[in-house]
Parts: structure tokens; C-alpha cells; sequence
């Protein structure tokens, strides 16, 4: 059976209220992975949504012979976003449930649960102008809710509006340890419930990243020519955390003051919540009786500049989105460096509640008042500014990725003669030992080095360039936690002592690689190594698919074999990037650059892990039938010839998995099979600005069951799209669909009782949707 991984990459982001919503949508992200789980380790799926994800899974497997994994590995968020991100990693990590956060969203996402004890009601006699104010607001006619909030609403918005605005004035209304204890008690509520297995296989990496903004900011170093080093400030926070995921269920992604701390701080929307200050995460957990054995390494690592100076007490840190709405390039950021077990379908997923920006450019002959060009230019344009940047910034590594597949294909008739014509068609019947693979290895890419001429020298640059690029951040970073160094230093002093051991000039006089070269290229080049085997790994999930020479069994056993290959190499990644010592050689480089090059290479040790793939490979290569062993042995000793013409025109390093990144979007205008007309139609936290849903608990309880049916309907969209385009039947699909909205509205009925005709008129919505075909079929 053909194995695949479907890995996405969320984006969470904004929306204000709109976050109950993208709750929902979370929330069948998160089913997905549990029936995926289900399903490839041989257990019952739950009832619900997840029966329907997990009859689609078996669907692919008998119909198309296509075994899926779905892997959400990667989550960022901002804003209110970005609290629907830290608990989804935290569900996918642990294997705990996401019900506490619904609770959170439905019953304490109300502004009168947020309100400050503190900044309750005040007196009438101490607002003796209140009165008139309010009555103002919310009565004369056009006021602000009579144009934002519907009819049957406007009384309960009225009502608690009043609350709020007669609350305390001149400071943030809303409770900031309040907010705080209530994130905590969610993440303790998933603690202490019943669970099961982590979402995602050991060992395998997961990446959260939040975004908060650093109001004070910290000063930071910028090279240019002159003056050589000026100081400017900086602002932007990222909050990340990176784990392998445990084997057993239950252990946390990070300890929960600190998942609390990412969530308050990048939810602290400026106005309605004080800064968010880490004395009231030490408050918190004197409250409740927490350890955080961890503080001062955390705080190290995610305020190293404000750690070094010993401010951290003063660091204030507001809502994420203020800088960066939308964090695409946190996620783009730690592609470069995830391992791959079989083919992978890697999907950037971005929740959008309000796609329609017509609503947000307005029209240009509108007047721009005073106010209006106040708020619009600190709140409304920063938050809504387009994600285009990113989207393009994706699309241009996807075509780079397109365009790297498509030169080794023309490469491929050239490239296999040339391997043909080096061993002669005798070297295809002979049993392929440890001992021959490196003797040919080594003579391919010694050959391909000559043949290539001048060719040989961009090439050899770019790849030693790369390799000291790589080695410098992995120190540099590991630097981080302790007294940072400058990439930028580090790898001109690895240059400096490169150049001294004759690596100035890698070519040969007589042509190929000079022998300092391949010294060096043999102790640290190991992204040649992966892309070699990656292209193994290509080739037979790809490219001779349906070879009628070899069975799917063949096939499956070969990847299982490149993976297995390279399993070691991954493994030498993962030691670099450990700060065990990584901090004292950050220093060291700069002094002793060569012996830190050495310590390097002794830890990797690369030869004697060729020497262990190898003999992996021999042995896979020996049980194959010869016409596989063949195209294997063509592409394995072929790829220095490709590497040569591609690495100098696309850099492709950083891509590991290889093929091209796709984007899908999640909106209410991307999922219309049950009501059409967007978020307008269907969605009432837009309403008062997209404040609506923190007026009213059937508010966000049509928001939440909203979004578990967009986000059914776009998981079923995802998954179908991983196979050709027409592979899946229309009707087949629309019935997954009718099946999956009709358990969601069967599941939340007995919780969502704020509005008694909701689940009764979206049941006969969907009920008229048709599509009523056994999905079992």
C-alpha cells in the first residue's frame, strides 16, 4: 500500500471574537489527526466527526491504495488566535482532550466573566455624566449597536455594553490575572480529563509559535557599512516551543504556566487587558501551587536580550497581531529541518473568518475623519493588512521546488547514460556489498566533478557556503540561551580557518575536487547525503508508481530501506542542534574556528555513518528484483551529476521535504454546501465589529458549531485533494460531508441550548442538501 503523510502547517490568526469560531474549526483539525491515529494503529475511532474522517481514510486505501497519515506539526498563532494554537499543540503533543477549551470560549468568553472585580459598576454619583453618555451611545437613533447588532440581540448587547462603559475609565476593563487563571484552568481541565495516544508518531517534531508584542522593546545590533554597527530597537516576540512527541500520552508540551504565559501574551489586546507583565504568571502560580522549575531557562530563551540585562520585571508585552497578524514566516522557518518517513503532501492551512477585504479597503471616495485615520491607522490597517507577502513568499520556494524536479527530470536520460557508460551494464548483475557501494560512490562523484569543468567550481562554492551558513546558525543558536553570539562572526571566523587549511580554492588543477575538498566535504557534508537519498525516496513514491516491473510491496520496501538510511544522518541534525556544549563552541568558534570544526565532526562522524547506510542499502539492494535494483542504482550513483547542475541554481537545501508547499485557506466563503453568502450568512460574532460573540453565549455557540461544520467540510476537501484531481466522486464526497455535519450537529446538541432553533434549522438545511448515499460504499 502506498504510504503518504499529509503534514500541515495552521495559521491562526485575529479575529477578535471570531476566535470562538476558529475554535470550531480547530477543533475537526484536531478530530482528523485522532481518527488518523485511530486508523493506522487498528483502534475505534470515536463516534461523531471522527467516524466519518476515519470511514474517508479506509476509503483511500481500499479505492485508491493509498495509506494516509494526517500530521498537524506545525501551529503558530496571534492574537485570539493564537490561544486556539497553543491548545491544539497541546492536544496533538500530550493526546489530551480539546473539550476544555470549548467550555472556556462558551462560558467565560463573556464580557461580563472578563470585567476586573476591580472595575465593576461604579457608582452613579461617581459618573453623575455617565447616564446621558450611555443613553447617548446605545439609544439615539444610528447609534453603534442599532447598526451592527442584530434586532433580536440589541437589548443584551445594551445591556451589557452599559456595564461595560460605566466600568472603571482610563484602565483596561477586563481582568488580566482573571484571563490568566481562566487559560490555566482550561489546560489543567485537559490535564485531568480522560485522553489517549499523541496525535503524531514518537519521536516525531512538533513547533508552536506565538507572537507577542514587546511594548518597551530591547535594543538590538544591525551591521552595515557605516557606521560598522548601529543599535535599533525591536519589538516583535515570538514565543516558540519544540518537542519530539512522546511515545506515551499524557506529558505536556511545556509546562502550563508557561503554554498560559503564550497564550495571555499574545491575546493582551491593547486596551481592553493590561499588559501582560511575568509577575502575574509568578502571581498565578503562587496562587495555585505550581512549580516552574524551568523559569529562568525559559525566560532565557524567549527574552534573552531583557534576561541579559536583568529587566525582565519590567517587560510588558501586548497582543501579537499588533506586529505580526499573521505568523507565516515562523512556520516557513522551521521547514528546513523535519524529517520525512515516506512521501510527504506538506499544506500551509490559514483560518480566515472574514475573507471579504472589499468590506475592509472601503471605498476610496469615502472622507477619512480625524478619528477614522486614528483608529484605522493603529488598529484596523495594521491587523488587516493582507497576507499576500507570505502566500507569495510560499509560492515562490513552491515554484523553486517545481523547477528543481522538473531539471532532473530532463537531466535523467544524460545522467543514467553517463552512469551507464562509467560501470558498464556488468555492474547491474553483480551483488551490490557495502565495500562496492562506496567504491562506486566514491568514482561517481569524483567523475561527475571532472566532467562538470568550470561548472564544478560555483558549485563547490555554493555547497561549502551553505555547509558554514548551516553551522554557524546551529551555533549561534544554540548560543541563545547564554551570552549570544552574531552569526555573522561565527561564520567568518569557520571562513578564516577554512581558507587556512587550503579551502580557499575547492577545484583541482587537473579538474574534480581538490583533496582538501573532499576531506572536508566527507566530514560535514550532510545535506548532500540527504538530498541524495531524498531523491531515492522521490523516485519510487512518485515516479514509478505504476512500473508494472515491481509490485507496491517492492516499492514499499525499497522506502522503507531509504528511510531507514537515512534515519542516521537525521539524527547526526539533531546532535548539532542540541546547546549541551553548543553554547561554550558558539564562543570558541570565534577563537578557535578549526577546532571547533573538529569537535563537529567527530560528534557527527559522518563516514561511519555512510558506512551504516550502506550496509542498510546493500542489503535492501540485494532482495530487490533487478530491474528495480537497477533504476535504483542509476538514480544513487546519478544524483552528484544532478546535484551539480541544480544546488548552484536553487540553493534547494532548506526544502528537505522536498516537494512544493501548497496553500489551503479555511473561511466561511470556501465551505458553502450547506448555506452560502460567507461570513455574513452565517456568522454572528462579526457583528459590533467582531466583538458580537463576547455579548452573547448564543452568539458563540453559533460561531463554535459554524466553525466545526466549515472546518468538516474543508478537512474532507483536504484529504480528498491529496489524490489526482476527479479521483474522488463529487457525490461521494458531498455525502462524507453530509455525514460528517449531520454527527457534528448530533454531538453538540445536547451542549448548545442558548438558542433552541439552531441545530433544528441547520439539521433541515442539511438534510435538503441531498447526498444521501451510504459513505461506506
Amino acid at each position: 500500500m502506498r504510504q503518504k503523510e499529509l503534514r500541515i502547517a495552521l495559521i491562526c490568526y485575529g479575529g477578535i471574537s471570531l476566535a470562538v469560531y476558529m475554535h470550531g474549526v480547530t477543533k475537526e483539525i484536531w478530530k482528523l489527526a485522532r481518527a488518523s491515529r485511530d486508523f493506522h494503529a487498528g483502534t475505534a475511532s470515536a463516534a461523531g466527526s471522527e467516524s466519518v474522517y476515519r470511514t474517508l481514510l479506509e476509503q483511500l486505501e481500499q479505492a485508491h491504495g493509498l495509506r494516509l497519515r494526517v500530521l498537524p506539526d506545525i501551529l503558530t498563532g496571534a492574537s485570539a488566535g493564537g490561544i486556539n494554537a497553543v491548545f491544539l499543540a497541546q492536544a496533538v503533543h500530550s493526546g489530551q482532550s480539546l473539550d476544555p477549551l470549548t467550555d472556556l470560549w462558551l462560558d467565560t468568553a463573556d464580557v461580563d466573566r472578563l470585567l476586573d472585580p476591580e472595575a465593576q459598576l461604579w457608582t452613579w454619583v461617581a459618573k453623575f455624566w455617565a447616564p446621558p453618555v450611555v443613553e447617548m451611545l446605545l439609544r439615539r437613533p444610528g447609534n453603534v449597536v442599532a447598526e451592527s447588532v442584530a434586532p433580536e440581540m440589541r437589548a443584551e448587547v445594551r445591556r451589557k455594553l452599559a456595564r461595560f462603559v460605566r466600568s472603571r475609565w482610563f484602565q483596561p476593563p477586563f481582568s488580566g490575572i482573571g484571563f490568566s487563571g481562566l487559560l490555566a484552568d482550561a489546560l489543567q481541565a485537559m490535564q485531568d480529563a480522560p485522553g489517549g495516544a499523541p496525535l503524531l508518531p514518537p519521536g516525531h517534531p512538533i513547533d508552536l509559535f506565538v507572537t507577542a508584542t514587546d511594548f518597551h522593546g530591547h535594543l538590538q545590533s544591525l551591521r552595515i557599512n557605516s557606521p560598522p554597527l548601529v543599535e535599533e530597537s525591536e519589538h516583535r516576540l515570538p514565543i516558540g516551543f519544540r518537542a519530539r512527541v512522546p511515545a506515551e500520552a499524557g506529558y505536556p508540551l511545556a509546562n502550563l504556566l508557561e503554554l498560559t504565559l503564550a497564550a495571555r501574551s499574545t491575546a493582551s489586546f491593547p486596551g481592553a487587558f493590561p499588559p501582560l507583565k511575568i509577575a502575574e504568571i509568578d502571581a498565578l502560580a503562587k496562587l495555585r501551587g505550581w512549580e516552574w522549575p524551568e523559569r529562568a531557562a525559559f525566560l532565557q530563551r524567549v527574552m534573552p536580550v531583557h534576561a541579559r540585562n536583568g529587566d525582565l520585571d519590567g517587560v510588558s508585552l501586548i497582543d501579537g497581531s499588533v506586529l505580526v497578524n499573521a505568523p507565516f514566516s515562523e512556520a516557513l522557518g522551521v521547514l528546513h529541518d523535519r524529517p520525512a518517513q515516506r512521501e510527504v503532501d506538506r499544506r500551509f492551512v490559514y483560518i480566515d473568518p472574514t475573507p471579504d477585504r472589499r468590506k475592509i479597503v472601503g471605498s476610496s471616495s469615502q472622507e477619512v475623519g480625524f478619528f477614522r485615520a486614528i483608529f484605522g491607522s493603529i488598529s484596523a490597517i495594521p491587523r488587516e493588512q493582507p497576507i499576500r507577502d507570505n502566500l507569495e513568499q510560499i509560492e515562490i520556494l513552491s515554484r523553486k521546488a517545481v523547477a528543481l524536479g522538473q531539471i532532473v527530470e530532463t537531466l535523467r536520460p544524460d545522467v543514467e547514460r553517463a552512469v551507464d557508460q562509467l560501470f558498464g551494464r556488468t555492474f547491474f548483475l553483480d551483488s551490490p556489498t557495502p565495500r562496492r557501494l562506496a567504491n562506486w560512490r566514491q568514482k561517481a562523484q569524483q567523475t561527475a566533478a571532472e566532467q562538470a569543468g568550470f561548472a564544478y567550481h560555483a558549485y563547490a562554492q555554493a555547497k561549502f557556503a551553505g555547509i558554514l551558513d548551516n553551522l554557524a546558525q546551529k551555533l549561534a543558536a544554540s548560543s541563545q540561551a547564554g551570552d549570544p553570539v552574531d552569526v555573522r562572526e561565527i561564520a567568518s571566523a569557520l571562513r578564516s580557518a577554512c581558507r587556512d587549511a587550503d579551502l580557499g580554492n575547492l577545484a583541482a588543477p587537473s579538474g574534480g575536487a581538490s583533496e582538501a575538498a573532499i576531506h572536508f566535504f566527507r566530514h560535514h557534508d550532510i545535506g548532500f547525503r540527504v538530498r541524495r537519498l531524498r531523491l531515492l525516496a522521490r523516485r519510487l513514491s512518485r515516479e514509478w508508481e505504476n512500473d508494472p516491473d515491481t509490485t507496491e510491496a517492492e516499492r514499499e520496501a525499497a522506502r522503507d530501506m531509504v528511510y531507514r538510511a537515512l534515519a542516521p544522518y537525521f539524527d547526526c541534525e539533531a546532535r548539532l542542534a542540541k546547546a549541551d556544549s553548543g553554547a561554550g563552541w558558539a564562543h570558541l568558534a570565534l577563537t578557535e574556528p578549526a577546532e571547533v570544526l573538529a569537535r563537529i565532526a567527530t560528534r557527527c562522524d559522518l563516514p561511519r555513518l555512510d558506512a551504516q547506510a550502506e550496509l542498510i542499502l546493500a542489503e535492501g539492494l540485494a532482495a530487490m528484483p533487478r530491474s528495480l535494483r537497477r533504476r535504483m542504482l542509476l538514480a544513487y550513483l546519478g544524483f552528484p551529476f544532478y546535484d551539480i547542475a541544480t544546488l548552484p541554481l536553487l540553493r534547494n537545501e532548506g526544502l528537505t521535504e522536498f516537494d512544493p508547499v501548497k496553500v489551503d485557506r479555511i473561511s466561511p466563503d470556501d465551505a458553502p454546501s450547506i448555506r452560502a453568502g460567507g461570513a455574513a450568512a452565517t456568522l454572528r460574532g462579526v457583528e459590533f465589529y467582531n466583538f458580537g460573540a463576547f455579548f452573547s453565549r448564543a452568539y458563540r455557540e453559533n460561531d463554535y458549531l459554524w466553525g466545526r461544520l466549515h472546518g468538516a467540510e474543508r478537512m474532507i476537501d483536504l484529504v480528498c485533494s491529496t489524490l489526482p484531481p476527479g479521483a474522488v466522486a463529487g457525490g461521494q464526497c458531498l455525502a462524507l460531508k453530509r455525514a460528517a455535519f449531520l454527527a457534528i450537529l448530533d454531538e453538540e446538541e445536547p451542549r448548545l441550548k442558548a438558542d433552541s432553533g439552531l441545530i433544528v434549522g441547520l439539521r433541515r438545511e442539511v438534510e435538503a442538501m441531498g447526498g444521501g448515499a451510504n459513505v461506506s460504499a
